[in-house]
């Protein structure tokens, strides 16, 4: 948490090693983030190659970028309602659901982009 009276650079820079931080822990703890990691690795480069237009392939990379956040912060929602309590409460369970259905969404979201892009630029190449 940042400090009062904290300001300017030194703010920043308690804000970047907060990010770092929770980066760190989901790329150790959570699989579907290193996975969503890997696929963002590969898939940049075709990315770049297959977008026709810097909009093209700004709209590839960050529908990647959002399946990462959406991640994130679906892991995060996770913890804190793990944080609440172990017994099984309804609204936990509907917490989870939801957080698991916002990832869906974006995974379908990064597909639908994916595929009106690069199916037919892909197409066109051959």
């Amino acid at each position: 948490m940042t400090k009062r009276g904290d300001s300017g650079v030194r703010r920043l820079a308690r804000a970047l090693g907060y990010s770092g931080n929770g980066l760190r822990w989901a790329a150790r703890s959570e699989t579907a983030f290193r996975q969503e990691v890997i696929a963002l690795v590969l898939l940049l480069p075709a990315a770049l190659w297959l977008g026709e237009t810097h909009v093209e392939q700004a709209l590839l990379i960050g529908s990647l970028l959002l399946l990462l956040i959406v991640e994130l912060l679906n892991s995060g929602l996770e913890a804190a309602v793990d944080r609440a309590g172990e017994e099984f409460h309804h609204l936990a369970g509907r917490a989870k659901d939801l957080g698991s259905a916002a990832v869906l969404l974006a995974i379908i979201h990064t597909c639908l982009i994916w595929g009106f892009i690069v199916l037919p630029n892909l197409l066109g190449r051959f």
